[in-house]
């Protein structure tokens, strides 16, 4: 019995032993598994690249030149010599106006004309007949005097004829009405018959070149002016690009270029004014249309683009990433990030070239564990020194 009782003891250490040992066995396999089972995670290594920041803006199109055809004389329409939504060429006859009155006045100004220069010429002769006769006493000088003013009065008469010539040669010119400008020319609001007036209200007609447009767009005068603080040297830059997108969400076939940035800020919506001019051959562009514009505003040489998930944000609105730093290990970061390009955040502070930024796996991590990394696989939407269209500043970190 006793001999029992002694070995029950040893039985018991042995188990214990035993659960020890399995225990210690456990522990080792969940060391194990935790060592070579650490975490993995997706990285991306931040390289500087070429980047263009663009904006889509809204904007309408107008004609590069509009002329409203008026009459500048008045009478009745004989003829109209154009087709409604042709082409007419600057300098070609739209209406003529009858031409009668005019002619007739011009008539009568030349016959003016042809009497006052008969006149002068008898008057001259008689000037210098007399500068002959008052030197010898053959006239009295107040006879030589009265012809001279007479020559002069002459002469004064023939230049008055000449310009009442001139004023209706002009306004027999007027009575046919030409178009200023070569351009589309639109409905007519008047026929044969209809009486014109000077002055009137309405225009007969109006012409505009549809080949360049012009796209006028606008932009907030706070992020122009950001825009410049950043970037400065392309901001409101004319000439630089300019890509024109339909209505229909197409593209337009020919690009156009900036022309100028207006110096004023409309002070109803603080705005500025921005215009473009566009190639416009095949006449897609019609006058009041709504399209976007897309031209480059800045340009960055060592842009560090971020995938826009593996940027966060902190209560407090900080910008924060998460790196694998120095023995594979996580450490945040908190960068500035203004806004995106694309798919990415464009990084101004807080990162640097050779960075290793977490994209994928960030739910399974926390600063200061080891992690094993594996390269991501991304879709680039913006390959290295491509343009991208950049949002407008998110924030301020």
């Amino acid at each position: 019995m006793k001999t029992k009782l002694r070995a029950l003891p040893q039985a018991l250490t042995l188990v214990a032993l035993g659960v020890i040992l399995a225990g210690c066995s456990g522990g080792d396999k969940s060391g194990a598994g935790g060592q070579g089972g650490a975490p993995e995670v997706s990285i991306v290594t931040i390289q500087p690249t070429a980047q263009q920041i663009e904006r889509e803006l809204p904007g309408r199109t107008s004609p590069y030149r509009v002329a409203e055809i008026r009459p500048q004389v008045g009478g009745i329409v004989q003829k109209r010599l154009f087709t409604e939504g042709g082409n007419v060429k600057a300098g070609e006859l739209l209406y003529q106006i009858n031409p009668e009155v005019y002619q007739a006045a011009f008539d009568s100004a030349k016959a003016t004309l042809d009497r006052a220069e008969a006149s002068l010429v008898t008057l001259k002769l008689k000037a210098e007949r007399y500068k002959d006769l008052v030197a010898i006493n053959g006239v009295s000088k107040q006879e030589f005097d009265d012809a001279q003013a007479a020559k002069q009065q002459a002469q004064a008469d023939v230049a008055a004829a000449r310009a009442a010539v001139d004023g209706a040669k002009i306004n027999l010119t007027y009575s046919r009405v030409t178009s200023p400008i070569s351009g589309v020319i639109g409905k007519s609001s008047v026929t044969e018959g209809a009486l014109l007036s000077v002055g009137q209200v309405a225009p007969l007609a109006t012409v505009q070149q549809l080949d360049p447009m012009y796209v006028d767009i606008s932009q907030s005068s706070a992020e122009l002016l950001r825009l410049k603080r950043e970037f400065g040297h392309l901001v409101g830059k004319s000439g630089i690009p300019v890509s024109i997108i339909l209505e229909d969400g197409s593209l337009h076939k020919e690009a156009g270029k900036l022309e100028f940035t207006d110096v004023t800020v409309d002070a109803g919506t603080g705005s500025v004014s921005l215009r473009v001019l566009v190639p416009n051959p095949q006449h897609d562009l019609l006058p009041g249309m709504f399209v976007r514009a897309r031209l480059q505003q800045a340009e960055v040489k060592d842009a560090l683009l971020v995938p826009q998930q593996a940027l966060s944000r902190t209560p407090t609105g900080e910008a924060r990433v998460m790196l694998v730093g120095a023995g594979d290990k996580v450490e945040a970061r908190t960068v500035t990030a203004n806004r995106t390009i694309g798919n990415s955040w464009l990084v101004s502070q807080g990162l640097k070239a050779g960075d290793r930024v977490i994209v994928e796996g960030l739910q399974k991590i926390q600063p200061g564990i080891a992690v094993k990394t594996i390269a991501a696989k991304l879709d680039k939407a913006i390959p290295n020194g491509a343009s991208a269209v950049a949002s407008a500043p998110a924030v301020a970190h």
